[in-house]
């Protein structure tokens, strides 16, 4: 059975330790309303984005913990 796990990472990709230490989700949709549950306490902790891998393989990120990032991609270029 795949095992699927987040990496915490600074913005720029040094892993670091999640304020709130996670489980391993046998599905992609376990792991991810888990981060959406705790993404504000893991953003506080330091963690600026995070990876999903199902086993080695990752599966999609950085994906960012800050929500005016996530709300407002490229602002400064609508400015330019």
């Amino acid at each position: 059975m795949a095992a699927w796990t987040w990496r915490f990472e600074k913005a720029d990709g040094t892993e670091v330790r999640p304020a709130v230490q996670p489980e391993e989700f046998t599905t992609q949709g376990d792991a991810e309303s888990w981060v959406g549950e705790y993404w504000k306490e893991l953003a506080d902790g330091g963690a600026d984005q995070v990876r999903l891998f199902e086993d080695a393989s990752e599966i999609y990120g950085p994906m960012s913990l800050h929500a005016e990032a996530a709300a407002e991609p490229e602002s400064e270029e609508s400015q330019a």
